[in-house]
């Protein structure tokens, strides 16, 4: 039976059988069984790491441990509200905050903002005051490829933003397009600052089974 450790778009952490690309924590999520005991903590600080880190090997799920989680790709972390480690990602984390800084805190130098206040920021927007996560409503134009959004006829269904359509996500991957809607509305998954950082140039890392469905 699979473990209860894989994140979807909305930050929910599920089981199943499909793998995941990239690896991550939010803190301890589990008991000494191994079994999920919380979907979140009070931990702010959400990453998403490599799978393989200078051969590292590590126990899943260990008692007092953090809960290793995993993802389908970078987007998909992102929706959920993590971001990159600055530890085995180092680069990848400097170029989000670049991108992060340029776009939420323009005027400020990138490399003398504290990950503390990236972690603050994404904590509020993945964290809304009922403890559940905001979905703004926001128009479809514009989006840059990467977010992810909810329709209001699917609610239970995360799509991808990517060109002209829109993929929707299943664990295993994307398996389906549909077209962008011109001024179409959707509920926003990724948190708004997670975006102005796509929108500065930062490019996630999207499953390889996205090329497989039409872009335009």
């Amino acid at each position: 039976m699979p473990r209860q450790n894989r994140v979807t778009p909305s930050g929910e952490v599920i089981a199943t059988d499909a793998r995941g690309m990239w690896m991550g924590n939010r803190g301890v999520l589990h008991d000494a069984d191994g079994r999920l005991m919380r979907q979140r903590t009070s931990e702010k600080r959400w990453i998403t790491c490599l799978l393989e880190f200078k051969g590292r090997r590590r126990v899943l799920m260990q008692p007092g441990r953090y809960t290793e989680l995993f993802f389908l790709d970078e987007a998909t972390a992102f929706a959920a509200g993590h971001r990159p480690c600055a530890e085995c990602r180092r680069a990848d984390f400097n170029r989000f905050r670049e991108a992060w800084v340029r776009a939420n805190l323009p005027g400020e130098e990138p490399a003398q903002v504290l990950v503390p206040t990236i972690d603050a920021r994404l904590h509020g927007e993945r964290i809304g005051p009922d403890g559940r996560k905001p979905q703004p409503w926001v128009s479809l134009d514009g989006l840059p490829d990467g977010c992810f959004v909810t329709m209001a006829h699917e609610p239970g269904e995360a799509y991808l933003v990517r060109g002209a359509g829109l993929l929707r996500w299943t664990p295993a991957g994307y398996d389906a397009w549909v077209d962008r809607p011109v001024g179409g509305e959707a509920g926003l998954l990724t948190p708004p600052s997670v975006v102005g950082a796509f929108r500065a140039g930062y490019a996630p890392q999207i499953h390889p089974s996205a090329a497989r469905l039409r872009v335009r």
